[in-house]
């Protein structure tokens, strides 16, 4: 079934027990995203919200909230789509197994975008911004923002749609010192394709223009997030897994998607920013106000029966997890001709995906002689100078063979068969002064930080124990040591005041380690709640990896400079605590969460449902 709105999608998902109505009016200012969040924590369904305060519209959201939901989703088309991916990325594919890629272009041709003729069902009615469901997330939020955008650009002097940009990019719609219905702020980050386009129309006089396409088919959402390979377009991928051919018309220097739910069309002011943001991000924080681009608003155009697709954000993982496992699904069999000697590899959901990425990599080079990390140094090299896995702020990588079956995705075992053959003296190898995500505050300035590669391969060097050293003691202001697992041991330290004083506090804390014997824990967090930190696996990965910049906050017991290698003789620290430049991380509203508690209460229209999703779920 090929579905030609998200409507078609919404009422698929319902016949199939997938989807729950909401008929209580709810508000967008942080009850719906309360609500939401509520649900999607309990594995539940997809949530139809048909009565939004302050707009005549609907909205629907967790249509991706599970992983089975999004296999679901895409059904009949993922395994053509994969094949369509291989191929392109490798046409040796074809050669190797022309059969299983026999059909592969006739999928591809079969969904080159279409032009429309005549009027579009998007274009059935007129709105304005105000009208639109002005769903705001988090209580510091600077105001309601889109998403789940399409922001579909063209480069200047060509008008062949398959040249197009088509991205995620998050839309503020109110708050701060946009016009209201008049203005919008257009978010985008590094390694964005909107970026060529902005780049080339300052140059020349003609007014660039974008549209903002909401809705439609859920591969359409998709494809604007999805790293393609060269030459194939986003609308020809998202035709594909739609099952259907992208419609568009061109309309006064825009791009109009026909089959979505709404399109914002208007002119990007070029040489012109406002402050855009606070916005709660998927790392778990909020990124902060800064200057962005400006969108003037012309039209905005919305379906007869529209509805408002959104998703939360917050710390992982949340909906949008279910894109990198699709992501996954689609590109697994690529990686070894995307990073030759590149066996497995996890960017790490909880770490908030950038700041932890794991790696298993075959080492080669030497078979002759003692193993030790070399080639896997090359693959870390050309994954850190590749597209998005650029960003990674910590790259851990094993040797393939050390261990049998080692798997990134099993993390708790793939640290285990780290720190046992780890060496903090030739194993660490930092990036500094470099760039890293937009929205990890974690290091000195905007988009400014470290990276650190921790190599590791060869025979096993120790045993890992979940016991502190004979006569262990803490230096004062230390306090509640706890194991996360085997090796690795948090510890409550003083409040990161200042730099100064911070990394005075973490030397002094080394030094004093050197006392006792670390063999069996090569790792340390200095955190400022170690309790919270060893509940659970998630909660070690986002604490650990999300508030560390690698050359300012990993230090050592009995550390040592040699040729301008950094390394240490004893257990590694990592200071995990919060430092005052860090974005804060994002809490609920008191105030509306007792409110929400009502729905699902004895009484309320949402009460049994997330026991009885429990009960499916078998939690």
């Amino acid at each position: 079934m090929a579905y030609n709105s998200m409507k078609d999608c919404v009422l698929d998902l319902e016949k199939h027990g997938h989807l729950l109505r909401i008929k209580t009016e709810v508000d967008p200012n942080l009850e719906v995203a309360e609500i939401h969040r509520r649900v999607f924590d309990a594995k539940g369904p997809a949530l139809f919200f048909e009565n939004i305060k302050g707009s005549p519209f609907k909205g629907v959201s967790n249509i991706y909230g599970t992983f089975e939901r999004t296999d679901f989703l895409f059904r009949h088309t993922m395994e053509k789509v994969q094949k369509v991916i291989e191929i392109k990325a490798d046409p040796a594919n074809f050669l190797k197994n022309p059969f299983r890629y026999l059909s592969a272009p006739f999928t591809a041709l079969s969904a080159l975008p279409m032009k429309s003729f005549g009027k579009p069902p998007v274009m059935y009615g007129e709105t304005t911004i105000s009208q639109l469901p002005q769903i705001k997330s988090w209580p510091d939020d600077g105001g309601a923002f889109v998403t789940m955008p399409q922001v579909c650009t063209m480069p200047p002097d060509n008008d062949n749609v398959m040249k197009s940009n088509l991205g995620m990019y998050r839309i503020q719609l109110s708050g701060n010192d946009y016009i209201q219905d008049k203005e919008i702020g257009l978010h985008y980050q590094l390694h964005r394709g909107i970026g060529v386009h902005h780049t080339a129309y300052n140059k020349i006089d003609k007014p660039f223009k974008a549209s903002v396409f909401i809705g439609g088919p859920p591969s359409h959402a998709f494809s604007a997030i999805m790293p393609l390979p060269e030459g194939l377009s986003e609308m020809t991928f998202a035709g594909m897994l739609a099952g259907r051919r992208f419609r568009y018309k061109k309309l006064n220097g825009n791009i109009i998607s026909g089959d979505a739910d709404f399109c914002i069309t208007g002119t990007i002011v070029k040489n012109k920013k406002k402050r855009e943001g606070p916005f709660g991000d998927h790392l778990g924080y909020y990124s902060l106000e800064h200057d962005f681009p400006v969108m003037e608003v012309d039209k905005v155009y919305h379906r007869k029966d529209a509805i408002w697709h959104f998703s939360i954000v917050g710390r992982p993982p949340q909906e949008d997890s279910s894109f990198g496992y699709l992501i996954h699904q689609l590109v697994k069999k690529l990686t070894p001709g995307e990073f030759p000697g590149l066996v497995d590899i996890n960017a790490v959901d909880a770490a908030g995906v950038h700041p932890l990425l794991l790696a298993v990599g075959q080492e080669r080079y030497m078979p002759f002689r003692e193993r030790k990390p070399e080639e896997i140094l090359t693959i870390a090299n050309r994954i850190l100078g590749s597209g998005q896995t650029s960003l990674a702020k910590f790259l851990i990588i094993a040797a393939e063979g050390d261990a049998p079956n080692l798997d990134t995705h099993n993390i708790e075992n793939f640290f285990n068969h780290v720190l046992e053959r780890v060496d903090w003296t030739r194993d660490l190898h930092f990036q500094t002064k470099t760039t890293i995500d937009t929205l990890d505050y974690s290091g000195d300035g905007w988009n400014a930080g470290s990276k650190v590669v921790i190599a590791c391969c060869g025979e096993k060097r120790r045993t890992l124990k979940a016991e502190v050293p004979i006569n262990f003691t803490l230096p004062e202001g230390f306090s509640k040591p706890r194991f996360v697992q085997k090796g690795i041991l948090a510890i409550n330290a003083p409040s990161f005041t200042d730099s100064k004083t911070g990394i005075e506090q973490a030397r002094s804390f080394c030094d004093e380690m050197m006392r006792f014997d670390w063999e069996h824990i090569p790792l340390i967090l200095l955190v400022d709640n170690s309790e919270f930190t060893q509940t659970t696996l998630n909660n070690f990965l986002w604490v650990t990896f999300t508030r560390a910049n690698p050359s300012h906050d990993i230090h050592g017991v009995d550390s040592f400079v040699e040729h301008k290698h950094w390394g240490c003789r004893d257990a590694l620290v990592i200071d995990a605590r919060i430092k005052p430049h860090h974005a804060p991380p994002l809490i609920e509203d008191a105030t509306v969460s007792k409110k929400v508690d009502q729905l699902f209460s004895k009484g309320g229209e949402l009460y049994g449902v997330l026991p009885k999703v429990h009960a499916v779920a078998g939690v």
